[in-house]
Order: C-alpha cells, then structure tokens, then sequence
C-alpha cells in the first residue's frame, strides 16, 4: 500500500479562503489531490503522518548509496586522469632531455661563469658517487637478508660468516668497517647536526610565541594622532614631506598631493620595444599632470643597486625627505602613503617603514601555494617579532619607504653583493636607524609559478646574506651597538637562519639519514625524522591557516630545497663564481607587469598587419624572432634533485629490511617528492 499523509496548513493562497486550512493527501506520489476542513483553534503547522513506509527509507538509502558511489566512481576517474597526465609529462620531459647541466653548460660565456659550471658539475659527481655506492651496497645488503644474518651479528658470529666464503668474507669486512670506523664519525655528525636542530627549532619556537603575544597584546604601530589628522584635513602647513616614488602604474595613483611627489621610472633593459612603450607609457602620465620621469642606464654594472644609486645622485633628490621603492609586478593601493608616511613624524630615528606583500597568484599552482606559506610566515612572524622587539629586520627591497637622510648615513646604495637590500638594512642598524613594519599594510605583487625561476631566486637570496656576512663582520663586531644587538645580528640573523638552516636540512636529511640505513651502527632517533619536523611544519603554516592540507608537502617540499640552498650558501660564504649571479626573477605577468607584456604583444601584431602579409621581415625582425624561439621557456630535469630522488628511494628500499617503519616512509615520500622536482614536475608546465 502507498504512503497516506496528510498536512494542516493555514491556507492564504489564491486557491483557498484566508485562515482556511488544508489538508493535502497522498495516495500516489504522482497524485495529489486538495479538501477543504473546518477552521481549527491554532495557526502553527502540524503534521500528522498516519503511515510510515519501510520501502520509502529503502529507497532513500539506495538513492544515497548510489550517490555516494557516483562521487567515488568520479574521483576515481579524476585520479587516473591525473596520474595519465603525469605518465605523459613524465615521458615529455624524458624525451625531450633538457637538463640544468646541459643548459647552464651550454650558455657558458665567461670565466666566471665556466668555475661555477665546474663546480656544479663536481656536485653532482658527489651525489652521482653515493648514489652508486648505495646501489651496491643495496644489493650486499638484500644478499645477506635472505642469507639469514641479523643486522645485530656479534664478532662471534662474524667469525663464523667469515670462515664460509670469498661473499661472506667481503660482507663480514665490511661490517666490521662500518663497525669500527663508519659509524662513529658518523654517529658524532648526526649528533651536531642534531643539536643545530634543536636550537634552530627552538628559534623557530620563540619568534612563534612572540607572534602570539603580539596578537594576545594586540600590539601594533600606531603613528601620531596629529599625523593623521594632519593628511586627512590637506592643509598646507601639515604633515606632508616630500616623496618620489620608483615604479609606474599604480603609483600614479597614489593619493599625494601631486607637487609633493616625484615618480622616477629606473630601466636598465636592453630592449628597445620595452623602453618605448615606458616611455610611452611616461609621457601619458606626464600629461594628465603626473610628475614623473624617466631614466634609463645604458650599463647595467651593479645590477639594481647600480640602478638605485644612479637615481639618488640625481641633483633634484636633495629636495625630497622620503624615497618609497616598488619592484615592477608591485601594486600599493592608493592610500599606501597615507599609512607609512605618518609614522615618520615626529619619531627621528625611524628609517625604514616596510609593508606586508600579498599574492595575486598565490593558488595557481602547488608551487604557489607553498611558496604562499613561507612568505606568510615570513612576514607575520619573523618580520613582525623582530620589528616590535627589535626595531630591526632584513629590508625586503621593495614596498617600502626610506629616510632618505637614513640612506645616506648608511653610505647608500652598495654593489658588492647581490642583496643589495639585506646590505643597506644592516649598515643602517648599525649607525641605529630602526625600523618599523606593517603587518596591516599590503603591497599587491606576484610570486614566481616555475620551478625555474624559484629556483634562482632563492640561489640568489641563499647567496647573498653569506656574502654580505663575511663583507659586515668586521663592521659588526667594532660598532657601538649593544652586546645583545651584535648577538642578535651575528648569531641569529646570518647565522642561525641563513647558514646553519640549509646546513643542517641539506646534511641531515638528505645525506647523514641515508647513510644511516647502510651504516644502521649509527642511528637516527624517530622524533627528529618525524615528530619535531611535523611540529615545526605546523608552526610556520599557522600564519597561512588555509593552507594546512598542503602541510605535508610544504614539509617535504623545504627539505627538497634545501639541495639549492646549501649549494647557494656554500657558494656564497667561500665566494665562488655563482655567488654573484643576478638572474632577473622570472614572473608570468598576472600583475601590472603583465599590462606592458600585453602591450608589447598587441604592438608587433599591429606593426604586421600594417605590413601586410606578403611584406617581407627585416633582418632584424628575423633576429628578433631568432632570440625569441632561444628564449622560449621549456621545462628542464634537474640531475642534482634527480641524483638525491634515487639516492633516498633506495635507501628507503634499505630500510624495508631493518623494519624501520617511520624512517622507510620519510625517506620513501622524500625520496617521491625529490623525484616530482628533478622532473620539473611542481611548478609551471610549458606545453
């Protein structure tokens, strides 16, 4: 039998009289049929359900069940997709067999840059080396497995094992090697590298509960009353000091007065479709009132810090208090004066005011999104617990606004290394300017989306503080500084966070933890492969809280960059020729950038068409088109990621035959991510 319900309702449709109530039966689900009942006492809604129907639930649960396996059945279909795309780019990436060695081998030119091809090269030999000798002992090891000896052998069972045979004496030498003279030098390294872990975590600890306190406290800059007062009411006599500006685009809407701010455009490219459109570009602007120049240098000697120390010494500088410096793809917001300038007021020794960066493409791709989480704990916690307890962080050479009188204190602009930004900020410290940062205040920009360009942009921020270190040392240490200032420079700011970090990851994780499964005398405890690792992994994406399902690859993701770290470091510290490499971060244009990319584009294909299609192409033109199919982006192997992927999947085979369970999937999962990177596999992907 069907269902039987029946519904009261206060009927006030055009169907029924007002205050009339209905009463709706259901013999069929198809057939509803509507009388007409006295009025009752009550206006609620009631339902009286004469009949419940076992087959009803049935049906739903089968209706649920059935969608339920529809969902399933779909991420099925997603994943084998997914893991189809991956095989393809896989075998295109290996057909193509473009790899950083051969590339970087191939566009030598210099000396300079022929050493540093000779010691990437001596690198990867390095890691080409262990990963043979793992292999062969891989298989020694599998031998003596299913020859039944415990890794736990006595030296009287070895002298048993050693009377049996030519495998069994090589194998029983070799336990005593690395009983005796492997394992404790290693066992005494992966101790100090250890004890580096613990303090860097304990570090990381500390800047983490200082942001807690901020929070707790609510504590934040807060410029003069009398300051804000003063730009909001646009008198004459207030606070407005003279700026000029060092980008195009968006700060030519920044709310200024127009006769107390200069924009200055710094180029030093060398191509000439660019320059023109700037300059077009410029000479808009300079008629709808804007005051703005253009400079351009013909050298580009000194890199970006040539750039800017050109630009000060020009003549019309002396007339302006303050210098706000944004990178190209930078986008402040029109009020971005309006809340930094204030805090200068009345406050002499203030001479930098830094903003936080945000991300227009923070979630195109999995490198973004883990870069997203770096640069959020960067700035939430590192910039603003050292800004509040401190006074004093690394400039971050862009979104910022400078004293100009703290510039030139400080000797200004230096070229002698390739963090030019990081240089000047210490030099100020040390002649006591201090420094106040912004969390609230954000500058639009743009994060690199290839593996490529990450890649050496962190050679070059890995690079430089080692060079500026071993440069300001000196400096630091015969200052006028506090004692617990040169501490906080020397011991915490270069080396705790910009040595012995990449130091240790590289050393631990990548070398000493495999080398452990080969040489299983000396040991790694679970907690520091494991447990600390996930707590510190946690800590840094606590100031990106939409990004914790990417916690686990972000951990994997920093030990797996930490290969190009330690090579940037070492470089940097002893000076080799890669230290002083400038490579220009390659950005995709989502920011104002990529509006004179587009401008660039729509010029050529209009100057074509003018042309016509029969019209023959310059000489130039074809050169033009040569250098551009050169400089066609392609994704590349990576041998050195590649070399360590291996590396670790082996050892992570090793490790299967001790049963070492945490260790065989840190090392396994490594070992993936190694080999997603040396693939070129994470970021970008060029078709």
């Amino acid at each position: 039998m069907a269902p039987k319900f029946e519904w009261w309702a206060k009927g006030n449709n055009n169907n029924t009289r007002k205050g009339t109530p209905v009463v709706v039966k259901m013999e069929n689900p198809n057939n509803w049929s509507m009388v007409e009942l006295e009025s009752p006492s009550h206006d609620d809604f009631l339902v009286r359900t004469h009949e419940k129907s076992r087959n009803k639930n049935a049906r739903q649960l089968t209706w649920v069940l059935l969608l339920k396996a529809h969902r399933a059945a779909g991420c099925l279909t997603s994943l084998g997709s997914a893991l189809f795309a991956l095989g393809t780019a896989v075998r295109r990436r290996i057909a193509a067999g473009r790899t950083d060695i051969e590339i970087s081998s191939s566009g030598v030119g210099s000396l300079q840059k022929q050493n540093h091809t000779k010691k990437s090269k001596l690198f990867y030999s390095c890691l080409k080396v262990f990963l043979w000798l793992s292999l062969i002992l891989l298989g020694f090891e599998i031998a003596a497995y299913f020859k039944g000896w415990s890794f736990g052998t006595s030296k009287l069972q070895l002298q048993f094992i050693f009377n049996k045979g030519f495998f069994d004496w090589v194998y029983t030498r070799w336990v005593l090697l690395r009983v005796e003279y492997l394992a404790p030098p290693l066992q005494f390294l992966a101790n100090g590298c250890i004890v580096l872990f613990l303090v860097q975590s304990l570090d990381r600890l500390i800047l983490c509960l200082g942001c807690f306190w901020i929070r707790f406290k609510k504590i934040k800059p807060v410029p003069k009353p009398d300051s804000i007062s003063d730009l909001e009411s646009g008198d004459n006599g207030a606070f407005l000091p003279m700026v000029y500006q060092q980008s195009i685009a968006a700060v030519c809407n920044l709310d200024w007065p127009k006769g107390k701010i200069l924009i200055q455009i710094l180029d030093d490219s060398d191509d000439p479709i660019t320059q023109s459109l700037i300059k077009e570009e410029v000479h808009k602007w300079q008629k709808l009132g804007a005051r703005i120049v253009y400079r351009h240098r013909v050298n580009r000697e000194g890199y970006k810090a040539g750039n800017l120390k050109s630009a000060m010494n020009c003549s019309y500088v002396k007339d302006y208090e303050f210098v706000a410096i944004f990178d190209a793809d930078f986008q402040p917001l029109p009020d971005f004066l309006k809340k930094t300038i204030p805090h200068f007021k009345d406050n002499e020794e203030i001479g930098l005011v830094q903003a936080r960066w945000s991300f227009v493409n923070k979630e195109e791709n999995l490198l973004t999104r883990l870069q997203n989480i770096n640069l959020a704990f960067h700035f939430e916690v590192e910039q603003q617990v050292n800004s509040v307890f401190l006074n004093f962080f690394g400039f971050n050479g862009t979104a910022g606004v400078w004293r100009i009188k703290a510039l030139e204190d400080s000797g200004g602009w230096l070229e002698r290394t390739t963090v030019e930004d990081m240089d000047i900020a210490v030099r100020a410290h040390l002649h006591g300017w201090k420094f106040v940062f912004l969390n609230d205040v954000e500058c639009q920009c743009e994060l690199p989306e290839s593996y490529e360009a990450y890649r050496k942009q962190q050679h070059r921020w890995h690079s430089g503080p080692m060079q500026l270190f071993r440069l300001c040392l000196p400096a630091v240490i015969k200052s006028k500084i506090s004692i617990g200032k040169k501490f906080n420079l020397i011991f915490l700011f270069f080396l705790l966070r910009k040595l012995i970090l990449p130091f240790y990851s590289f050393t631990l994780f990548c070398i000493i933890l495999p080398m452990t499964m080969f040489v299983p005398e000396a040991e790694l405890p679970a907690w520091v492969v494991c447990y600390i690792p996930a707590t510190m992994s946690f800590l840094n994406i606590l100031p990106a809280p939409k990004s914790f399902p990417f916690i686990v690859p972000y951990l994997l993701f920093e030990n797996t960059m930490s290969v190009t770290k330690f090579n940037a470091m070492v470089s940097g510290l002893f000076q080799l020729g890669s230290a002083y490499e400038w490579v220009v971060t390659k950005k995709s244009g989502r920011s104002s950038e990529g509006d004179l990319a587009a401008l660039v584009e729509k010029d050529e294909k209009t100057t074509k068409h003018q042309r016509g299609v029969s019209a023959p192409e310059t000489e130039a033109e074809k050169k033009a088109e040569k250098t551009k199919r050169k400089k066609k982006k392609h994704n590349r192997i990576y041998m050195k990621e590649l070399s360590l992927a291996f590396l670790l999947l082996t050892a992570a085979t090793r490790s299967l035959l001790s049963a070492q369970g945490i260790h065989f999937y840190f090392l396994l999962f490594q070992g993936i991510s190694f080999l997603l990177v040396g693939l070129d596999l994470i970021g970008e992907q060029v078709e």
